[in-house]
């Protein structure tokens, strides 16, 4: 039985530290300190671990953010779980839980970057959860010394999450939400994760290839809706979307 709560106790906040070195590999210094989750709490942000009995297997950090006009919002900053907890659907529960206070606390936005390339990332952000994309930064980060990252520069999707859009119920109830006319798809190759081990060069390639089509199509206004799972290739779908 997995459940979610809060993070609190300061045990827990640094069994959440120790995580990120478990799951990104990252070096000491790239790590999110206790301190941070603990301003995250006091200042209107959230802290989520994921615990199986005594054990927390994955962890959540949303920080609150402003943006112009004055409008509030939560940057989702980091959710990670262990491997061998994954596809058993933490990481839905902590992003379900991230929702509803929220949608308490009257926040209407949620955002966070991933990786494009990605794309079991890509499929839950976009079709179990209901995100859109509109932004694409290149080199976000700068390279890290995650093996996730493969050395590779830090190009990133922004996912939006409209906590209480029509999108985003039916897509967490699992209902499917209307597919709008798709008028562009980009695609990459399912074998991504072992082409950045075994030719980070070829690699790197496929990333500024999908960046170059990713700036085409939101400069034209698209935005990212949907992703299709092919046996070749995953492919982001895009559409036209109204501004914010």
């Amino acid at each position: 039985m997995i459940e979610v709560r809060e993070l609190t106790d300061h045990a827990d906040l640094a069994e959440a530290v120790r995580l990120q070195q478990v799951i990104w590999g990252f070096e000491e210094i790239e790590l999110l300190p206790i301190r941070l989750f603990v301003v995250a709490s006091k200042i209107g942000g959230q802290a989520l671990g994921a615990f199986e009995g005594a054990k927390m297997i994955g962890f959540s950090l949303a920080i609150p953010g402003l943006k112009a006009g004055g409008r509030s919002y939560w940057h989702s900053h980091m959710m990670g779980v262990l491997e061998e907890y994954r596809n058993r659907g933490a990481g839905r529960m902590l992003k379900l839980r991230q929702r509803l206070e929220a949608l308490e606390r009257g926040i209407e936005l949620v955002e966070w970057t991933f990786d494009p390339l990605e794309l079991k990332n890509a499929f839950f952000n976009l079709e179990r959860l209901g995100a859109i994309v509109r932004r694409y930064v290149l080199n976000q980060y700068g390279t890290t010394s995650s093996h996730l990252h493969g050395g590779l520069p830090t190009d990133r999707c922004i996912a939006e999450w409209w906590v209480g859009s029509p999108r985003v119920e039916l897509t967490v109830n699992s209902e499917g939400a209307p597919r709008a006319e798709i008028r562009a798809r980009i695609g990459v190759p399912n074998d991504i994760a072992a082409i950045r081990v075994a030719d980070p060069r070829k690699a790197r390639e496929i990333q500024r290839r999908v960046g170059d089509a990713f700036a085409e199509c939101l400069e034209r206004g698209l935005a990212v809706v949907g992703f299709e799972r092919g046996t070749e290739e995953g492919t982001y779908l895009l559409a036209q979307w109204p501004s914010a």
